[in-house]
Parts: structure tokens; sequence; C-alpha cells
């Protein structure tokens, strides 16, 4: 038997376990591509349009630090420019979920070393799961390049070599955290991290002068640096095929000088009774879920800084294209580009703060499902108290990261057009106000979790289809009450609109029916079902 042995058995029951979770998001990925293409052939028809569209982005350092800089005019360099940060900065989170899916969470649950009881080598399941990453990476690549192929082949291959190199550079970022690390979950904490690095750097780059060799310093700067369809830098592809090379030889040293279940890191010993901080469930709850919504507190005040500070200029990106200020003011529910763009950024904003609550509050089923919740209950501590923990983390946290991304927002815009006193309240209203349709989604994870906890996962796909509603219904004139099934959709436009409490109160009466309902069917039914 050699270090390999089984290799092709774990590939064929990793791309089995991930058959949905891999085309989903492909399929996503590929929408937001050919969505792209769609809208910068309809909405910057002409090159003169182009171009002004270009100068105007290279002019505004804030849509540089979030997009970077347009090297091309055409309708393909455009897309490949709008898709190219971003997009790469979400292949590298699948390729890192799935890497750590299949060698530290293996681990920790203690399936791995039942696998590896029986004749499977050494190495086997880290290069199972670096192929399955390779082979989601190519998937995504391949479909990408195709939606470009009318643009131009060379272009077209160029781009998808560069989500494919993003891929191969975080899938060997999270073969490295995985060994180091004796959990998933701080294992994908720091492979996410590196990802949030190497976005930073390149953004500092682009919206510096002085700054361009810092593009040279990020794998995500590099994937920019290839250019498709405005040079098609193919050489630059080396560099992240050398980064990955050298990150799995590492991984597979570090994975050959470790114990199974153990990481590099050994982790601390606590101390021997909790300390004041750590007596109850909110406290607990609060203890496991602050890292991650320190994180999300971040990104969006960065979010939010960066569209505070592109909103005085949101005409000139504009330009004299009548279809973008058409789209943007059915979007945006206004018509006043500039309120129009606010009120878009402040629902994808509380979509954004929706993801969180759906995570947060499905850490209730994880607790179940991997045992820790058993020995809790065994003591005096009641469910719908263990539960309201981890829920009032989650729907505080809703409330924490749209404050925090409506003041970022507020202050960006009140800075850049000399109005604090004015733009700040403006700003902070229009995104605030989403809460209660944020909450929705918080609710129905709750649902789900209580009635059918095995179909907790569903909440995804409800988010997923309040999203699409929210971002494509109006600009596809779909039914009104088709839309209106979004929860976001009954929210007041602000600051155009009138502020009305009527919809929030309806909305926040349906948080408390959903988030009552669960607690109730939690108390009810059997534990880990």
């Amino acid at each position: 038997m050699t270090a390999l042995t089984g290799t092709g058995t774990l590939l064929r029951l990793a791309l089995r376990r991930d058959r949905i979770m891999i085309p989903v998001w492909a399929l996503v990925l590929a929408s937001l591509v050919a969505s792209t293409v769609s809208s910068y052939a309809g909405l910057y028809g002409t090159e003169a349009e182009r171009v002004k569209f270009a100068q105007g982005v290279n002019a505004n350092a804030a849509t540089l630090a979030f997009y970077g800089e347009v090297h091309g005019t055409s309708v393909g360099a455009l897309s490949a420019w709008r898709m190219g940060t971003l997009a790469g900065a979400l292949i590298g989170v699948m390729t890192l979920l799935l890497v750590i899916r299949h060698t530290r969470a293996e681990e920790e649950d203690g399936r791995l070393e039942l696998v590896g009881a029986g004749a499977v080598g050494r190495r086997a399941p880290l290069t199972a799961a670096l192929l399955t990453a390779v082979l989601a990476s190519a998937v995504v690549a391949v479909l990408a390049g195709l939606l470009l192929a009318g643009q131009g082949a060379a272009g077209a291959l160029a781009f998808g070599l560069s989500w494919f190199a993003n891929g191969l550079v975080f899938a060997a970022v999270a073969a490295v955290t995985a060994q180091v690390t004796e959990n998933a979950r701080l294992a994908r904490g720091l492979a996410v991290a590196a990802i949030g690095v190497a976005f930073l750097v390149r953004a500092v780059g682009d919206a510096t002068d002085g700054g361009g060799w810092l593009l040279w310093a990020s794998p995500i700067g590099w994937s920019q640096q290839i250019r498709p369809y405005a040079g098609d830098r193919f050489w630059v592809l080396l560099l992240p095929l050398a980064l990955a090379v050298l990150l799995v030889a590492l991984a597979y040293r570090l994975a050959g000088r470790r114990d199974l279940g153990a990481g590099l890191l050994a982790p601390r010993l606590g101390p021997a009774t909790a300390g004041p901080g750590l007596r109850s469930a909110l406290a607990l709850a609060w203890r496991m879920q602050r890292g991650s919504l320190v994180a999300w507190t971040a990104a969006v005040v960065v979010y939010g800084l960066v569209f505070g500070g592109v909103l005085k200029g949101v005409g000139d990106l504009v330009g004299d294209s009548p279809e973008t200020t058409e789209l943007i003011t059915k979007l945006g529910g206004a018509s006043g580009l500039t309120d129009a763009f606010l009120s878009t950024v402040a629902g994808i904003l509380g979509m954004v703060a929706a993801v969180y609550g759906v995570q947060a509050t499905l850490r209730l089923r994880g607790e179940e499902t991997s045992q820790r919740l058993e020995p809790l209950l065994a003591v005096s501590l009641g469910r719908v108290r263990w539960a309201g923990g981890h829920l009032l983390i989650a729907m505080a946290g809703v409330a924490l990261l749209l404050a925090s991304a409506g003041l970022a927002t507020g202050l960006a815009y009140g800075a850049t057009t000399g109005d604090m006193g004015g733009k700040l309240p403006e700003a902070f209203g229009a995104v605030f106000v989403q809460l209660p349709a944020a909450w929705v989604l918080t609710g129905l994870t709750v649902a789900l979790f209580g009635l059918l906890p095995r179909y907790c996962q569903a909440a995804w796909g409800v988010l997923g289809l309040f999203v699409v509603l929210g971002v494509l219904g109006p600009t596809l004139d779909l039914d009104q009450a088709v839309i209106d099934l979004s929860p976001f959709s009954h929210v007041p436009k602000l600051p155009a609109a009138d502020l009305t409490a009527t919809p929030l109160v309806v909305l926040a009466v349906i948080v408390a029916v959903l988030t009552a309902a669960g607690l109730a069917g939690f108390r009810r039914r059997d534990v880990t079902t």
C-alpha cells in the first residue's frame, strides 16, 4: 500500500457528497457572468459610452478599491473586470470549504479515523480533497469562459484560467490551514482571513498612488493582472501555479509530521471552572459566535465605506446611459439617481445581514448534530434558554451589521459631500430600515430548526430566492405579486419614499410568529432527529 492508495475511492465519495454543492456554486457564479455580460452589452452599447464609464471608474478611488482598474473598454473587458476580483474571492471561498470539509472536518468528526483503518494511504484524503477542489474550479472556469466566448476566444480562455488559478491557490491555502489547527472552524477562519488579506492588499494597491506594486503581492491581484480582453497576459498564470505547488508541498509535509486528529498548534488547556462571563447560555453563545460576528462587521463596514464614497459620483459612473439610469431607478424604487442608488445599496446590505442571520441561527443545528447539545441539556439548562442565547446573538448581530454598515455608508457619503449632518442620518436610515426584512430570514431558520430540523439548510434556498427576486425581479419586469414574496420588497425605499410603519410592523409580527413556532417545536421534538 502506498501513501495515495484509496485516493480514487475517496474522490468519488467526495464528489457524491458534493453533488449539490458544486453545481449550485457553478450555476450561481455562471449566472453572475451571464447577467454581467448582458448588462454591459445592453447598458453601454457604444464604444464612447464604455470609454466614459471606464474613465469614471478609474477616477474613483472607492470603486478602484472594490473592483480594481479597468484596462479595456470592450464588453468582454468590462465584464471580466467586473467579475474578476469579487468572483475570484468567491471561488477561493468555494475551494477552501471543499478542502476543509473533506480533511479537517472529517478528522474532527472521527470519520477519517474509520476510513483510515481500511486500505487508505496517509495522503489519500488530502489528495482527494484537493482533486475535488480542482475539479470544482475547472467546472466553474469552463462555464465562465464559455459564457464570455462570444466576446473573443482568447479573452474567454484568459478569464476562465484566472478563475481557475484563484481556486487552486486558495485550495492550497486551505490544505495548509487544515494541518495547522485541530478544528474545522478555525481552519476555515484562517483560510478566509487569507482571502481577506489578499483582497485588502489588492484594494490598497489599486486605490493608492504608487501602490501598483502591491498588486503583485496578492493572488487576487495576479488574476486581475492577467487582463482578459486587455492584453491576455497568460504568463501571469505562472505565479499562482507556483504558489499553489509550494503550498500543496508544504501541506503534504505538515500532514506527515502530525498525528491523525491533531494539529501542529496544540490547543491550550482551559481553566477548571468557567469564569463569570461564561456561566450562562448567552455567554456560551457569544463565546462561540463572537469571532464570526467581528469578521462580518468588518466586512460590511468596508462595503459601506466603499459605496458611501461612490454615492456622490454615481452620476459620473453612469454617464449618459439612459438604460443604466433606468435600471438603477427600478432597483432603488426612486426617480432620483443618487437616492435610487443609495436605496439599492441599502437593500444589498440588508440581504448581506440576512446571510449572517441564517448562518448564526444554523449554529443551533450544528451544535445538535455534533452531539454537543446533549451534555448541556443534561444539566439544569433548558432547551429554550439554550436556543435563546444563540438566537439573541443572531438577531442582535443582524442589527449590529446594519447599524455598522449604515454608519459607515453615512460617514463616507457625508465626508464626500461635505454635508455630514444631512447625509449621515439619511444613509443610516436607508440601511437600518432593512432590519425587519433581514430578521424574517432568521425567524424562518428558527422555524425550520424547531419544526423540520432535517431541512434547516432549505433556509439558504429561500434566501437565494429572495435575493433573486430583489435583484432581478424589477429588471425582468416580473409581476409585483411575485416580487412581493420577498420581505425586502416591503421595506420603504428610503430616502426617497416616506417611512411608513405598517409594513415594518407586519414584518416584525411575521418574525415573532416564526420564532415562537420554532422554539415551541424544539421544546417538543426529540434531539438529533
